[in-house]
């Protein structure tokens, strides 16, 4: 029967011994480990030969995509790609901490006439209309406060002291 297998990892016996140094050194990360045991099964010169992804994902309890992707890593682009996981995407921060502090002022001044207490959506709306930021939604200016421990409904504002 022939080997259906798309990418055959196949250790060098220096490869061999850095895995196994590193998966009984106990001082990696859990998803270095884990990394590191997908590919020691997987070796097709293992004694006894690789093993079958899905006994492999038992093992490492890991999904049988993600122990694909791991042996495509290191066939394509070597062991240290597939040891460590590349960036995560994401998108950067919008507002830096001085934009973070001008919504925490402006939380704790005075709010508008007519108003007895700042909302979220009327802090979000000042601070585009007052040109602090370009736009910004309540739920941002609640995730920015509650950072800070401020609560808009309670007399008590987060600040230390009196």
């Amino acid at each position: 029967m022939a080997n259906k297998k798309k990418y055959q990892v196949k250790l060098s016996t220096a490869q061999r011994k850095i895995l196994k140094e590193l998966t009984s050194s106990g001082t990696i990360k859990v998803r270095v480990y884990k990394r590191a045991r997908v590919l020691l099964l997987s070796d097709e010169k293992r004694a006894g030969g690789c093993k079958p992804g899905r006994q492999i994902t038992e093992e490492v309890e890991l999904s049988l995509a993600t122990v694909q992707r791991i042996q495509r890593q290191f066939v394509q682009e070597g062991m240290a790609a597939a040891l460590n996981e590349k960036a995560r995407s994401g998108s950067p921060r919008k507002f830096n901490e001085r934009d973070r502090a001008k919504i925490t002022a402006l939380a704790c001044a005075e709010p508008p006439q007519g108003y007895a207490r700042w909302t979220l959506r009327l802090l979000a709306e000042k601070m585009v209309e007052l040109e602090l930021v370009e736009s910004i939604s309540h739920d941002t200016v609640d995730k920015v406060l509650k950072k800070t421990n401020l609560s808009l409904t309670s007399n008590d504002n987060g600040v230390w002291g009196s």
